[in-house]
């Protein structure tokens, strides 16, 4: 039989053990590490993710990359990611590198466009958000925030008790 059709059993035993191999590293370092839902993670968790499954890719399946050697790609990648959330959770300056910063998108009712534009987020997405929350106009709004996770949240009016501190939120947003 044709080896680049049918590699053998042997070998087709050896990838499967394999894979088996760097999945269980993986997941173990994925679950020690208390990742987030899926929903809720930062560009840099989703960084991550994908160096992680490109580090272990030739361990699983290249005949020429070792088990050890994307165990030790994967370890590393998540002690570097844990030193990293660390140093983050206690240092307001990286962590607004790695996570990013809330957006205002809407103030009193006014689009901020610079802002917008900035983050990339369009008048279709910003109305799917409104849409979603049961608000009809972009004037019954009077704080809109792309929020770091990439969702946007929404406060009316009427959540704004009389509408003062709506400009401290708004500062308060940009300075945390």
């Amino acid at each position: 039989m044709n080896p680049i059709v049918f590699p053998g059993a042997g070998v087709l035993l050896q990838i499967a053990l394999r894979t088996l191999t760097v999945y269980g590293i993986v997941l173990v370092g994925v679950r020690l590490s208390g990742k987030r839902e899926v929903g809720q993670m930062t560009p840099f968790d989703l960084t991550l993710l994908l160096l992680l499954s490109n580090a272990v890719q030739n361990a699983m399946t290249g005949p020429d990359t070792s088990v050890i050697g994307g165990g030790t790609a994967a370890v590393t990648l998540l002690v570097v990611n844990y030193v990293v959330t660390e140093v983050a959770a206690h240092n307001r300056k990286i962590r607004k590198v790695l996570r990013g910063e809330p957006a205002v998108l809407v103030h009193n009712g006014q689009l901020m466009k610079s802002s917008m534009d900035r983050e990339h987020v369009g008048l279709d997405d910003l109305q799917e958000g409104m849409r979603e929350h049961g608000i009809a106009a972009i004037t019954d709004v009077a704080l809109a925030v792309l929020e770091i996770d990439g969702n946007i949240s929404f406060l009316k009016y009427e959540d704004v008790p009389d509408g003062h501190n709506l400009h401290r939120r708004v500062k308060f947003l940009q300075k945390h």
